[in-house]
């Protein structure tokens, strides 16, 4: 029986770009097998802080959701001190362990300058609506939280049923 020997030169021009190919492969399979969420761009800090107050006022998990950041760019450009008072609000908020139904009281017991703040971010995730008279805006209408609440018993309109001033007739 004979032995077979099979030599193979490693340092040629051609071993070195099969070792170029190989590797591109290896690390394009493995960019390939990476969840989708390292792709993404993590949320800026004042956003993030957004959200983890705006769970707590809520009661429920608000997730990097674009209705989160469309509520947060309105919020910020209605008031241009909103991203640092939520800041302020979340810090203190850490420093402070309160049930969210006391947050409002303790606020205002304090004179604080945050005190109006869950009630601009409870409004506008309740009410989809950012900023008040001339300067308010509606940012999210049929999925705010007073519709979703009240969906399972009632089906609030989305659009009005008649034709435009037909609500500012009279009852006869």
């Amino acid at each position: 029986m004979r032995d077979f020997a099979i030599t193979v030169d490693a340092s040629g021009p051609a071993s070195q770009s099969r070792r170029r190919v190989l590797g591109t492969l290896l690390v394009a399979y493995s960019a390939t097998q990476l969840p989708w969420v390292y792709a993404e761009p993590s949320a800026p800090a004042d956003l993030t802080a957004f959200n983890s107050v705006s769970s707590f006022l809520i009661g429920s998990d608000v997730h990097d959701s674009p209705r989160s950041a469309r509520l947060f760019e309105a919020l910020v450009v209605d008031s241009p001190g909103f991203a640092a008072d939520v800041q302020a609000l979340s810090q203190w908020l850490h420093a402070h362990p309160i049930a969210a139904e006391q947050l409002q009281g303790a606020l205002d017991a304090e004179k604080s300058v945050l005190a109006p703040l869950p009630r601009k971010i409870a409004s506008a995730w309740y009410l989809g609506i950012v900023g008040t008279g001339k300067t308010a805006r509606c940012i999210d209408f049929e999925t705010a939280l007073n519709a979703q609440i009240v969906a399972g018993v009632l089906k609030p309109p989305t659009y009005c049923y008649g034709g435009y001033g037909s609500w500012m007739a009279k009852p006869v």
